[in-house]
């Protein structure tokens, strides 16, 4: 009987080894921090604190001088956090790792090093197609932080900022009804023998949540006004108490305005806030009331808001004090560049556990999220339909 001759030898025939993915070595960051320019702009993406965590890891730090002043924070506390502090905004940006709060100036992307990894802000709004020409030609990986969503589908920055902004609405209104303000000599609280403050919040998110929570910790009357019904069952659990809720409409809205003493405007809208208070609902409001205008930064969503700064807030009109300056964080800047900073940490230790930023974005989908160019390829299809550039799924670059 013969034999049939197999097509493999011997040795082919043998159990083989099996090759095992290796994972890569820990990655060490090289990170640079740049003293933000932006006008008005008093955070620092990283505290003191957070600096030391990251440095006891094996990571390099170098801080342009002078960039924690606007937050309370020394070059002193920097260095003896283990960063380098350094005199030449160059060797700042020469950095592989360059974090800030506000984008980067074009002058600044010049000075980036090419593929380079910067995370900031992305504020889409402000932005013109030659920041996006300048990144790319730089073939820079950019990751907004503005645009990185958890698990939970939830923005962790945006919405810290928003629990600020919140808050402060709340603080900077009470400070502007003080008589030498010129407000009608308020105080928000609950006094025995003397009537609460009547509170009118537009929009029941995040700002508006916050807003909320501070006006009844002290004692004031509330109202909040928004078209979802979904937002405002979800603030009245939120608050844990019955609080007034409404649709937003005029005849209601109107009413509620002319017995408020502070108005909060904490409506975003899809391209710019839409505006539910017109001119007429303004005017017959009460001398020496209050507008804090939190949604400016989206157009606004009271009739006769116009930009104003943290060094000149305030302007008014029919007697009607308005507030309408964007960045209220700003105004908070060691607060909110603790919360800034809180966020920032774990990604960057997550990153360099993983042997560098392209292994983690793999695995990490918040990062990828937050992700708008990877090597000078435009990642983000929002950014590439609002300036006509061509763009590449971030999911078919890590096949």
């Amino acid at each position: 009987m013969s034999s049939i001759s197999s097509p493999f030898t011997k040795e082919q025939l043998m159990p083989q080894p099996e090759m095992l993915e290796i994972k890569k070595q820990k990655g060490e960051l090289f990170i640079g921090i740049p003293k933000e320019t932006h006008f008005e702009e008093k955070r620092i993406s990283l505290t003191p604190d957070a600096v030391s965590a990251l440095v006891a890891h094996g990571h390099r730090i170098v801080i342009e001088t002078g960039a924690g002043e606007g937050a309370n924070y020394s070059d002193k506390e920097y260095s003896e956090a283990g960063a380098k502090i350094s005199y030449d905004i160059k060797e700042v940006f020469s950095c592989n790792v360059v974090l800030k709060v506000e984008p980067p100036s074009l002058k600044e992307i010049k000075m980036l090093t090419p593929q380079a990894v910067l995370i900031s802000a992305l504020q889409l709004k402000t932005q013109d197609k030659k920041y996006f020409e300048a990144l790319a030609k730089k073939r820079i990986t950019a990751i907004a932080f503005d645009y990185i969503k958890d698990d939970h589908g939830v923005y962790p920055i945006v919405k810290s900022l928003s629990e600020i902004a919140g808050i402060a609405s709340m603080h900077i209104a009470a400070e502007l009804l003080t008589t030498s303000n010129g407000g009608n000599g308020l105080l928000l609280g609950n006094i025995g023998g003397v009537p609460p403050s009547d509170i009118v919040i537009i929009g029941a998110g995040t700002v508006g949540e916050f807003a909320v929570k501070s006006a009844i910790g002290i004692g004031n009357r509330v109202k909040v006004f928004d078209n979802s019904i979904t937002r405002l069952r979800k603030l009245q659990n939120a608050v844990r108490m019955p609080i007034y809720t409404s649709t937003i409409q005029p005849k209601t809205l109107a009413k509620a305005l002319r017995r408020c003493d502070v108005a909060i405007g904490a409506l975003r809208g899809e391209d710019r806030s839409p505006i539910v208070v017109t001119k007429g609902m303004i005017e017959q409001m009460k001398d020496g009331a209050v507008i804090v205008d939190v949604s400016i930064d989206r157009g606004g969503c009271f009739e006769t808001s116009k930009v104003t700064t943290h060094s000149n807030p305030t302007f008014t009109h029919k007697g009607v004090i308005h507030y309408c300056v964007p960045n209220i964080p700003s105004r908070y800047a060691r607060t909110a560049s603790f919360s800034i900073s809180n966020i920032f940490t774990p990604y960057l230790l997550e990153i360099a556990e993983e042997g560098g930023f392209e292994n983690a974005v793999r695995f990490d989908k918040s990062l990828r999220n937050g992700m708008y160019f990877y090597h000078g390829i435009l990642t983000n299809k929002t950014v590439a339909e609002w300036f006509d550039l061509p763009y590449r799924d971030i999911n078919l670059l890590f096949l």
